[in-house]
C-alpha cells in the first residue's frame, strides 16, 4: 500500500493541466486498467473534465493497479481515498475483456460485484464508455445502471438525480426515467445510444502525463463518427449521424501552446478536409503529431509529407483483409492500389517501415485468401519494410456481421501460421491471441450471463482455462454458440 501512495504520488507531480477541486459530492471515476491506459482515453478524460466543470460534483479518478491484480483496494488519486468510500463509482468500459478490471476493482475494495448483493451501504456503481456502442449487456449483472453512447451532458444529468436521491431505490427509479441509460432491474431492452450536442465538440483532455501510452501527448478530437460503411464497425456512417467534423480554426485554438505532442482521436481522423493543414499547422509549431486512424485510399504526397514533417517514422493504415474478396465483403474502399501507393510513399518519405492493420477468421475466409495476403504483402515488402498487425474477426452487435461466428481457435492459429511461414524473412508478422479474442467473441455476442461467468473465471486465476470453464457451464464448450443480449428499444444501426 506504501509504494503504491508513492507511485500516485510521483505521478501528481508529473502531470500537467489537472484541474484540482473539492466539492460537497465526489464521484469515483474509474478505469478498469492501468492509469498508463486510463489516462490515455479520451473519453475518459472528457468526463473528468466535464464533472470538474459542474457546479457541485468533483471527480477522484481510480484505477486498476499496474500489476493487474488488484489485491486491495485501489486509491484514488486526488485523495487516496479507498473506492468503497464514494457513493458513485462511474466505470469508463472500452471493450469486453476490461470486465475483469472492474470485476478486480470491486473486489479489492470490498464492495460486492453483483449488483443484487449490494444495499445502501454500498457505492451506486454505473458504467458508460465505447463499449455501450456495441454489447454493454454482460455488464448487466454487476452495474446499477448504464449509460449508453455520448455521455458529456448524460453524465451530469444522472448525477443530479443521484444526488437529489437518499436511497438507492430512489437513485435507480429517477436513473430510469433518464433517456439513454439502462437500469437493469427497471428494464428489458436497451435503449438508443445518445448523441452529444454538437457545441459540445471537440473533445480534449485536459491531463497530459509522461505515464500513459502516448507520453505528454495532447489528445483531442478532429472529428467524432464515421462516414463509411464498414461491415465490422460499429462507429458507421448510421450512427449518430455520421461523421461530424470540428472545424480546423477551433481544434487549433484548443491545443495549449506548450503541448510539444499532439495526438489527433477520431474513427476517421484523416476523412477530415482539412487534414493536411491541420497536421502542417502543427508542425509549423514545432509538434510531434500522433493520428488514430489513417486510410490507405486518403494517403497522398502532401499528407504523407505532412506527416513526415510532424514526426512520424512508421507509416500506418488499415488493409483490414486478407483479399480483395475479403476487403470487398467487409465493404472496405481500400485497394492494391492504395496500399502499393502507401509503400511507395513511405520510401519516398524515408519513412522507416508500412505497418498495416488486418483481420483473420473473418466469415467466407480461405486458405486462398491468406495466400493472396502473403503474394500482396511480398510485393509490397519490395518497396518498403512492412510490419504486420493482426486481430481475430470478432462480430460485434449493432454491425451488419453481428451474430456471425468465430472462426475457432484452431482455425484462426492455422492461418496465422500459414501467413507467418509465407512472409518469413519478408514482413514482420504479429497477432493478438486467438485464444483470447475468443473469449472476447463469447462477451461481444453474450448477456449477462456471459458476464456472471467472467467473475467466477477471475475468481479462479484469470487464466484461459478459467474462462474456458466458466462458458463451458453455460454450453459455449469452446465452440460458442450466439446468446442474444436484451434487444435496443431502437435500432441503432440502419445496416
Amino acid at each position: 500500500m506504501t509504494q503504491e501512495r508513492e507511485r500516485i504520488r510521483r505521478r501528481l507531480i508529473d502531470e500537467i493541466g489537472r484541474i484540482d477541486k473539492q466539492a460537497p459530492f465526489a464521484v469515483g471515476l474509474a478505469y478498469p486498467s492501468p492509469y498508463a491506459t486510463g489516462m490515455s482515453s479520451l473519453g475518459y478524460q472528457r468526463i473528468y473534465r466535464a464533472i470538474q466543470e459542474s457546479n457541485g460534483f468533483c471527480a477522484e479518478r481510480l484505477f486498476l493497479d499496474d500489476a493487474g491484480v488488484q489485491s486491495s483496494a485501489p486509491l484514488s488519486y486526488e485523495s487516496l481515498r479507498p473506492l468503497s468510500d464514494f457513493p458513485v463509482v462511474a466505470f469508463s468500459v472500452a471493450y469486453e475483456l476490461e470486465l475483469a478490471g472492474l470485476i478486480k476493482m470491486l473486489d479489492g475494495s470490498g464492495v460486492p460485484v453483483r449488483r443484487q448483493e449490494r444495499t445502501d451501504r454500498d457505492p451506486l456503481i454505473i458504467a458508460g464508455g465505447p463499449l455501450t456502442f456495441s454489447n454493454p449487456s454482460p455488464l448487466a449483472g454487476m452495474v446499477d445502471a448504464i449509460i449508453m453512447g455520448e455521455a458529456e451532458q448524460l453524465t451530469i444529468d444522472a448525477l443530479r438525480l443521484v444526488e437529489a436521491c437518499s436511497s438507492r431505490q430512489g437513485q435507480l427509479d429517477a436513473l430510469a426515467s433518464l433517456p439513454h441509460v439502462f437500469v437493469p432491474t427497471h428494464h428489458t431492452l436497451l435503449p438508443p445510444v445518445a448523441a452529444a450536442d454538437n457545441v459540445m465538440l471537440p473533445a480534449w483532455a485536459p491531463i497530459r502525463t509522461p505515464h500513459t501510452e502516448f507520453s505528454n501527448m495532447f489528445l483531442i478530437e478532429t472529428e467524432r463518427g464515421c462516414s463509411r460503411g464498414c461491415a465490422y464497425c460499429v462507429m458507421r456512417r448510421s450512427t449518430n449521424g455520421g461523421m461530424r467534423i470540428a472545424p480546423m480554426e477551433r481544434v487549433l485554438e484548443l491545443i495549449p501552446q506548450d503541448a510539444k505532442r499532439v495526438g489527433l482521436v477520431g474513427a476517421a481522423v484523416s476523412d477530415h478536409p482539412k487534414i493536411v493543414d491541420i497536421v502542417n499547422a502543427l508542425a509549423d509549431r514545432g509538434c510531434e503529431v500522433g493520428l488514430s486512424s489513417l486510410r490507405p485510399d486518403r494517403l497522398s504526397d502532401a499528407f504523407v509529407g505532412a506527416l513526415k514533417r510532424a514526426g512520424y517514422r512508421t507509416l500506418t493504415t488499415a488493409m483490414d483483409g486478407t483479399s480483395e474478396r475479403v476487403r470487398d465483403l467487409l465493404d472496405r474502399r481500400a485497394r492494391p492500389k492504395h496500399l502499393l501507393k502507401a509503400a511507395e510513399m513511405a520510401r519516398l518519405h524515408q519513412m522507416d517501415r508500412l505497418k498495416l492493420y488486418l483481420m483473420v477468421g473473418v466469415p467466407g475466409e480461405t486458405d486462398e485468401d491468406i495466400d493472396e495476403c502473403v503474394a500482396f504483402v511480398t510485393e509490397l515488402s519490395r518497396i518498403v519494410p512492412v510490419a504486420l498487425g493482426i486481430a481475430p474477426f470478432c462480430s460485434k452487435r449493432n454491425t451488419p456481421l453481428d451474430l456471425q461466428p468465430y472462426a475457432g481457435i484452431d482455425v484462426v492459429d492455422a492461418r496465422l501460421a500459414r501467413l507467418r511461414r509465407g512472409l518469413r524473412g519478408r514482413a514482420d508478422v504479429r497477432s493478438t491471441s486467438a485464444k483470447w479474442a475468443w473469449v472476447e467473441y463469447v462477451l461481444a455476442q453474450g448477456g449477462e450471463a456471459e458476464g456472471l461467468a467472467v467473475i467466477d473465471a477471475v475468481r479462479n486465476g484469470g487464466t484461459f482455462a478459467a474462462y474456458r470453464r466458466a462458458f463451458d457451464a453455460l454450453g459455449h464448450a469452446g465452440k460458442p454458440t450466439v446468446v442474444k443480449p436484451p434487444r435496443r428499444a431502437l435500432p441503432l444501426l440502419a445496416v
